[in-house]
């Protein structure tokens, strides 16, 4: 089974990602804190992160540039989940190195779409170099 993993601090919202994940065939590995997400993401390996930004502790832009900043996990698709939606913050979110940005809050029906799309995006770029 392929592993996913959320780093969400708010229970509801990691909850309802999780579903959506375990529902898609993926096990779920939960961290609550960017400190938890980057060991978590360096010893578990998934196959990509759900981030939120707005974390206890080191905030999902500087976990996201940890784990960028990791020989073997450069290329980890890593998708940042957020509230933040002023000008702006889409930019500063991406530029952290994220792949691609969802505004809370998801629709878990059309979530996974969402998630699949940008994986198969991830995967046609790798194929290209």
């Amino acid at each position: 089974m392929k592993k996913a993993m959320v780093v969400e601090d708010n229970k509801d919202n990691l909850k309802l990602i999780s579903y959506a994940l375990q529902r898609s065939g993926y096990e779920v590995i939960a961290a609550a804190t960017g400190e938890e997400g980057l060991e978590l993401a360096l010893r578990e390996r998934p196959c990509f992160i759900i981030m939120d930004i707005n974390l206890p502790g080191i905030d999902g832009l500087e976990t996201t540039r940890r784990i960028r900043s990791s020989e073997r996990d450069r290329k980890l698709p890593i998708i940042a989940m957020t509230s933040f939606a002023m000008a702006g913050d889409r930019e500063r979110i991406i530029a952290a190195g994220v792949d691609a940005y969802f505004e809370k809050p998801i629709d878990p029906l059309t979530i996974m779409e969402k998630i699949h799309e940008i994986l198969r995006g991830r995967t046609d770029e790798n194929s290209d170099s």
